[in-house]
């Protein structure tokens, strides 16, 4: 019988001791490797861990300031803040950037717009930012997001401050607007100070202003948990609103103009010519600025831009104009000023003028009405009460484009006013040096006797034409127009006046032919006084828009509306101590004594009735 192998006891044990120490090395092995790797964690590097542990659990977050109201001189409010929500991502809690798009568009209406509008903040934004996508959301929209928060990470929607103006169109022009701020404005801005602003101004007083509306930023250190919620707030620093400021701007005055105006393409600027304040500055048409503030759609936005009353457009600042008559009263001062005529010199008006050694016949507004001139013997008071313009080309021909430049410049014509908005244009105050310097060609006598009636090269503003009408009605006082009365509720210093000089005598004449435009026997806007309880001055305007052949008729009823001449016309009241100065411009709406006067009559009106009421007259 074969002998039966017996198992090896020794070997058996000397595997498992092996078996057993080698596992026990891979586990102490693990254990060093797992030390090694805490060590690093917990003490080497620690700040770094702990460092990014932070900036997952808490956020500095940015606190926009509340910008600041915008008030009339009455303590209505003009533009005001209202709250909005705002939808917005923050790109570092939104594992998939396009799937969570694609369900936000499946879920809102967010156009392709709102999408490329989104990328390009998303370039500009800091880590762990919230970049804005849509705005206005509605309460069905946020009922919506709250519903599928759970398959939204990184979407959260904020309360937010928006503008909101509740005039409309009222106040288009002369406030202005706020928009979203765009790529060239965040170049621009103070990157600290604008965090988690959305809004700018854009035009008018918000742009001009933006410095005292916009405010300081606040910041507040918060605890957040993986969602990015808010868990409490650790530390806060409080933003500094924005100045509340009032303007000189009144609402009934702002209205008053806008109603007379009708609809019509024009503008209206009435000053205060003992400070310069501005009363009101219409522009119409106007449009709804509410459009602006949040991004105006494409539809609406070319409907304005194509328009053709260009609604976009702020005739009062920008609108420039030839003044026609209305500069009469500044060009009589000039001759008497320089000696050429006396409140006794007379002239006779055929109802034309020739330059010596010509022809051509510079014609008076009458031939084109009735036919002849204004007489015999016309003096300047009756050249300015029955607007000849006979007598202003020849004295403008005798004065020279020179001298009638270098008077006129103080007044305002050929520069900025200075006023407290932006994109004031300059008009055209021109001279042989501006002609030589624009046009590369010499000066023309025939274009001096055109300038003599407010036509040829000169243009103005409206704005411009009420600062001169300003300074008649003060005797040469020059205010610069303002429209800021008080920050804060603490009126705001307004600079000294220049003061043109003049003689006493000379300022008499031309204010008296002044009152007769509206108060004597043949003045070319009685009509327009007829029935007020007050005294006032004034001087109407007609600007011609397209020429008309030499000996031609001139008939409104053949042309097209849009080549019809511009009426203009500019007054102050009361006579004795003027608290108002007017100018207005009401485009292709023919003469200006039937058109123009009865508005700044209306606004003269309401001006004069409320201030009445104010002191209990």
């Amino acid at each position: 019988m074969a002998a039966q192998a017996l198992k090896d006891q020794s070997y058996e044990a000397r595997i498992f001791r092996a078996r057993t120490g080698l596992v026990l090395l891979l586990v102490v092995s693990l254990l060093s490797l797992l030390l090694v790797r805490y060590f690093s964690l917990q003490i080497t590097q620690h700040k770094i861990y702990q460092t990014e542990s932070d900036r997952n659990r808490l956020q500095l977050q940015p606190l926009p300031p509340k910008r600041g109201l915008i008030y009339d001189r009455n303590g209505v409010l003009l533009a005001e803040n209202r709250p909005s929500f705002v939808l917005s991502l923050v790109i570092e809690r939104t594992p998939d950037l396009e799937e969570t798009l694609a369900r936000l568009q499946g879920m809102l209406d967010i156009s392709g717009a709102d999408i490329e509008k989104f990328m390009q903040r998303k370039g500009r934004r800091r880590p762990y930012e919230a970049v804005p996508l849509r705005f206005r959301l509605d309460e069905s929209e946020r009922s919506q997001l709250a519903v599928n928060r759970f398959v939204l990470p990184g979407v959260v929607v904020e309360a937010t401050l928006v503008r909101y103006y509740p005039q409309g169109a009222l106040f288009s022009h002369a406030l202005g607007y706020v928009g979203r701020i765009n790529q060239a404005e965040e170049a621009e801005l103070d990157e600290v100070n604008y965090r988690g602003t959305n809004h700018v101004g854009k035009i008018g007083i918000e742009k001009y202003y933006e410095e005292l509306l916009h405010g300081q930023v606040g910041y507040q250190n918060v605890e957040t948990n993986a969602l990015g919620r808010v868990l409490r707030v650790l530390e806060r620093t409080d933003p500094v609103p924005g100045a509340d400021i009032t303007l000189s701007l009144d609402i009934g005055l702002q209205r008053t103009a806008y109603e007379a105006l009708n609809g019509r393409r024009g503008a209206v600027v009435a000053l205060d010519p003992n400070t310069g304040g501005v009363l009101a500055l219409v522009s119409t048409p106007g449009f709804d600025t509410n459009l602006f503030v949040n991004g105006i759609s494409t539809r609406d936005y070319s409907a304005l831009r194509e328009s053709l009353d260009l609604p976009l457009f702020n005739r009062a600042i920008q609108g420039q104009y030839p003044p026609g008559s209305t500069v009469k009263p500044i060009f009589g001062l000039a001759g008497l000023s320089y000696g050429l005529v006396t409140a006794e010199t007379k002239i006779a008006d055929p109802g034309w003028f020739t330059l010596p050694g010509q022809t051509r016949r510079f014609r008076d507004w009458t031939l084109r009405v009735r036919g002849g001139g204004h007489g015999a013997a016309v003096d300047l008071r009756q050249a300015i009460e029955e607007s000849c313009d006979v007598y202003f080309y020849d004295l403008a021909h005798r004065m020279g484009i020179e001298r009638l430049h270098d008077y006129t410049a103080p007044f305002g014509f050929g520069v900025a006013s200075g006023i407290d908005t932006t994109h004031e244009r300059r008009g055209i105050l021109p001279s042989r040096q501006w002609k030589r310097d624009m046009r590369n060609e010499p000066w023309y006598a025939g274009e001096t006797v055109n300038v003599g009636i407010g036509q040829g090269h000169l243009l103005a503003t409206p704005l411009q034409l009420a600062v001169a009408t300003s300074m008649l009605a003060s005797r040469g006082q020059h205010y610069r127009p303002q429209m800021l009365s008080a920050v804060g509720g603490i009126p705001v210093a307004r600079e000294a006046p220049t003061q043109f000089e003049a003689k006493a005598d000379d300022w008499t004449v031309v204010q008296d032919a002044m009152y007769a435009v509206f108060h004597g026997k043949h003045g070319s806007a009685r009509a327009a006084a007829r029935g007020a309880d007050y005294i006032m001055a004034g001087k109407s305007g007609t600007a011609q828009v397209v020429g008309i052949a030499q000996d031609a008729e001139y008939d409104a009823d053949e042309l097209v509306e849009r080549h019809r001449d511009h009426g203009l016309f500019i007054a102050y009241a009361p006579f004795e101590a003027p608290q108002i100065a007017v100018a207005v411009v009401v485009e292709n709406g023919g003469g200006g004594s039937t058109v123009a006067a009865p508005i700044a009559r209306a606004v003269m009106d309401a001006w004069l009735a409320a201030d009445e009421a104010v002191s209990g007259g």
